[in-house]
């Protein structure tokens, strides 16, 4: 185990199916930035049974098997990037169940990479309770990884990447993380506005344009700083979860804020972040400031 003190890239490893996608997610993303890539096992149990029940855990045979866990997943890691050689690797295993230790470790962390779920999850749609709570609470950007396989990720690999845009202080930083993302990956940018009527007084027509000028606005700083990506706009009607899910099953990534404020009416990003992790079949960042 080695000490870091440049930001890490830090990922929930438990053994399920979907924290080892994020753990290759993850790599290759710290590989790209040449940033370190923390992995954590947390030892406690993620389950609150409520007062008056008790269980026995063996915390020394977990830690055990989380150094094991660990060990296998390092290896999983180097084997997944191009220069495993220059990839820089912690592992962690701590005592407290996986919430508190993650949004412990997510302070001045580069960003925080979960699964969709971990064990005991019941069904696909459900985020896990590991994942949910790091998009509220995490101090950094959290990314949420569907599981998929290889075909899937290779296949999705020259897609642009998705952004909603609502002229809020976080939307704004969900785009500057899109923009990089996308440069990083040599793929474009889809930009979406979506407006609603309801509650609205003036024609759809000014509405439009209000939209469409929210989003120039939002756009301009990272468009003239990245000149490689190329942005496609779209500006419409619509529910923005369901827009924004229409466009991910185009794309390899989305990038949404954690809640608007302030930004354009009806495109405010609290419930639609969570609809979007919570159904996204591609992985989602969920832009939070970096303490």
């Amino acid at each position: 185990m080695t000490a870091h003190s440049q930001p890490a890239i830090v990922v929930g490893i438990d053994g399920s199916s979907p924290s080892m996608a994020a753990l290759l997610w993850a790599a290759q993303a710290a590989e790209s930035r040449r940033a370190p890539l923390r992995l954590v096992y947390a030892v406690g149990a993620p389950i609150d049974y409520g007062p008056g029940i008790s269980v026995i855990v063996d915390n020394q045979a977990m830690r055990v098997d989380g150094e094991a866990l660990l060990r296998t997943a390092e290896k999983n890691a180097r084997e997944t990037v191009t220069r495993p050689d220059e990839l820089e690797v912690e592992t962690v295993v701590a005592d407290p169940p996986p919430v508190p230790v993650l949004i412990d470790r997510s302070k001045g962390a580069l960003m925080m990479v979960v699964g969709t779920h971990g064990y005991g999850a019941v069904g696909r749609t459900l985020l896990g309770s590991v994942s949910s709570a790091l998009v509220r609470h995490a101090h950094c950007p959290v990314a949420v990884i569907p599981e998929a396989d290889g075909a899937d990720v290779a296949e999705r690999a020259g897609r642009p990447v998705v952004v909603g845009v609502d002229g809020s202080e976080e939307g704004a930083l969900a785009i500057d993380i899109a923009f990089d993302e996308a440069s990083r990956r040599g793929v474009g940018v889809v930009a979406v506005t979506v407006w609603s009527e309801f509650f609205r007084y003036i024609s759809r027509d000014e509405m439009a344009e209000q939209a469409r000028a929210i989003q120039s606005e939002s756009l301009a700083g990272c468009t003239e700083r990245y000149p490689d990506v190329d942005v496609v706009r779209v500006v419409v009607e619509d529910r923005p979860a369901r827009r924004l899910l229409q466009e991910a099953d185009k794309a390899q990534l989305v990038v949404v804020g954690r809640r608007g404020r302030g930004g354009f009416a009806g495109m405010t990003l609290g419930s639609v972040s969570r609809a979007v992790v919570h159904r996204s079949e591609v992985p989602v960042i969920v832009a939070r400031s970096r303490d």
